[in-house]
């Protein structure tokens, strides 16, 4: 009953974000919200949902190595998995100017967030560090993407990609409801099954965030990249990926760090946490430089991702011992 339990959780976690965010995106239509502000806020939080809740969910129940695994897998995931997958499917050649700025905020985000990991545990100040950045980031991407109309293309796009919703107002509110109840119930279920799976496996419970948590709740990504890859938009996929990942490690972990404080497990410290930097490290030549990502380069990421996902199966203090 437990796996069910988990499977049964990652179908009402997904979904709920999905019936979310499409009805928020409705429902700030109807009250003349533009795409671009639609695009970086509502779409941008629904897509990440997921890890919010989760991670948040785990830092009630005590389960502080699920929230903290949780973020990192994540974007290690997200880097290795998602874009590997989508540039498999359809190569980037292009690359959005406004991504060169966003991939120095990722960069300084991911430094932010792994020197406050190196303290040991994600305490209050912590989280209100990364809270800030995290509301420096959406403030300054605004701002750039009011006085650029250009640098919007990609926001409007994937808001685009998601109308469809009936428009009257009771279903988007509907919508909006059954979203929350579902993620909240999801989340639930995770949690509660991930740490009954981890104290039956005597593995850790950030192993199970790092893996199992971090590739469930990163689906969400995973299919609006490769929806948008097939659509001919695969510049979109990075964006997602450059977003996702910031939102992760800003304001997800920022939320989980206020809720209660993460310590941060030997594991991590030594091994994943550095994984992470170095996947984040890949994407600056193309989101700095420019550089394409091809089919060749989707397959080493993907490679690297399996690899990463054997290592924890077969046990990372084993790898090193």
């Amino acid at each position: 009953m437990t796996y069910v339990e988990l499977l049964v959780g990652f179908v009402i976690l997904i979904g709920g974000a999905e019936v979310l965010v499409r009805g928020a995106v409705s429902l700030a239509g109807r009250f003349g919200i533009s795409p671009m502000v639609i695009g970086m806020t509502v779409v941008a939080v629904g897509t990440s949902a997921p890890e919010l809740v989760v991670s948040v969910n785990a830092a009630l129940e005590g389960a502080t190595g699920l929230a903290v695994g949780n973020v990192i897998g994540s974007n290690i995931a997200n880097i290795l998995l998602v874009l590997g997958v989508a540039c498999i499917m359809m190569p980037i050649l292009e690359r959005p100017a406004a991504l060169k700025r966003d991939g120095a905020l990722l960069l300084f985000g991911t430094l932010l967030f792994v020197g406050l990991c190196m303290v040991g545990v994600l305490d209050t100040k912590a989280g209100i560090l990364l809270l800030i950045g995290f509301f420096c980031f959406l403030g300054i991407s605004y701002w750039r993407e009011s006085s650029e109309p250009d640098l919007a293309s990609d926001h409007i796009q994937e808001v685009e990609d998601l109308q469809g919703w009936p428009q009257s107002l009771g279903a988007c509110i509907a919508a909006v409801v059954v979203g929350l109840v579902g993620l909240a119930l999801g989340a639930e279920f995770l949690v509660d099954s991930g740490t009954v799976i981890a104290r039956t496996f005597g593995v850790s419970e950030e192993v199970i965030g790092l893996t199992l948590f971090a590739l469930g709740t990163s689906l969400p990504e995973l299919a609006a990249t490769v929806i948008a890859a097939m659509k001919g938009h695969s510049e979109v996929g990075i964006g997602n990926v450059v977003g996702s990942n910031l939102f992760n490690i800003l304001g997800v972990a920022g939320a989980a760090s206020l809720t209660a404080s993460l310590p941060v497990g030997e594991q991590i410290l030594q091994f994943d946490i550095w994984i992470m930097l170095g996947s984040t490290m890949l994407l600056v030549p193309v989101l700095v430089l420019g550089w394409r990502i091809t089919r060749f380069t989707g397959m080493l990421f993907l490679l690297g991702y399996v690899g990463y996902i054997w290592a924890q199966a077969f046990g990372v203090s084993r790898l090193f011992a």
